[in-house]
């Protein structure tokens, strides 16, 4: 028999090549379009990052009342692409350079374009600990929107002390009969509107300084080990979910080598979200030293389809 060869195409088509279409990369997208750049935005999954997993935003410009996460999704998709934004649902792989070209790679397709615009976004940290990967989607989850109906009347806890882990356990306190939040610092870190609303939900309780250490059960999770860390005590804990909530890792892994990258893997990238690699910019909590608010990402992506423009310009 003989070996099937998979021939990968080539596009040249392009000004601008957008890696992601969460808030930065749709944003950056629109914000070029309007420049009069050809863009293609490549991403492996649906628009709006995620965003869409977030039953409600109160912290972007222009919704006094919140916006929900897949709505404002929508509406960025559909703001990029009435602007002339092209799509491609692919996984990108890589990204090299031939001469001026830069050369995004995917699982189906090398596309060139002088500039690019990565905005991948992060991926959900894990815990590391026995029984979360193995649990995953049986009372493990890091979607509160997604799978809090699924736990009414029943006991969860949310793992981490910042925004989206307050954010998950105020989704889950509509659905649970009782939602712990446990964290390992003596002190919440997430902002004080939501502290406050915590503070006023009767069936969340908070419980500092506290590791979870392993996730047990049988057809589904059942038990948790925790330890105390300032007695160094250990006790089991019956639970039905696990949220997991305990920050983001930057999905950058594929530009090692290619663009500098601080020591948790962010791109290293100036005001104007250059990065080391002339033509290539960075936008979103991918980049170093970004806040990861919503409304900052969004402004991290017209800066780079304006730097993008004009590195453009200054090539003719």
């Amino acid at each position: 028999m003989g070996r099937t060869v998979l021939v990968r195409t080539v596009s040249a088509d392009y000004d601008l090549i957008v890696i992601g279409a969460g808030v930065a990369g749709l944003t950056a997208a629109m914000v070029a379009r309007h420049h009069g750049l050809k863009v293609a935005v490549v991403a492996a999954g649906a628009a709006g990052g995620q965003i869409i997993n977030a039953e409600r935003i109160e912290n972007f410009p222009g919704f006094p009342k919140g916006v929900a996460g897949h709505e404002l999704g929508t509406l960025l998709f559909e703001q990029a692409e009435a602007a002339g934004a092209e799509f491609m649902l692919d996984t990108v792989e890589g990204l090299a350079v031939d001469g001026e070209a830069r050369i995004v790679r995917t699982a189906t397709q090398d596309i060139r374009a002088p500039a690019v615009v990565i905005a991948a976004g992060s991926t959900q940290r894990s815990l590391g600990i026995p029984g979360e990967a193995s649990f995953l989607g049986k009372g493990v989850s890091h979607c509160a929107s997604c799978d809090a109906p699924l736990f009414k009347g029943r006991e969860v806890c949310v793992v981490g002390g910042g925004d989206t882990a307050l954010d998950e356990a105020l989704v889950l306190s509509s659905h649970a009969a009782r939602v712990t939040i446990y964290h390992r610092g003596e002190r919440l870190r997430a902002q004080r509107r939501l502290r406050e609303q915590i503070a006023a939900a009767r069936n969340v309780v908070i419980e500092g300084q506290t590791l979870v250490e392993e996730i047990a059960g049988d057809a589904a999770v059942t038990t948790m080990r925790l330890r105390a860390q300032n007695t160094g005590s250990s006790r089991e804990q019956k639970v039905d979910g696990v949220f997991v909530a305990v920050g983001l890792d930057p999905a950058a892994a594929f530009l090692r080598g290619v663009v500098a990258l601080d020591l948790s893997g962010h791109i290293e990238t100036d005001i104007m979200m250059r990065t080391s690699l002339a033509g290539v910019f960075a936008a979103g909590d991918i980049r170093k030293n970004s806040v990861a608010q919503i409304a900052a990402v969004a402004g991290d992506g017209a800066t780079a389809a304006i730097a993008a423009f004009r590195y453009l310009n200054s090539r003719g």
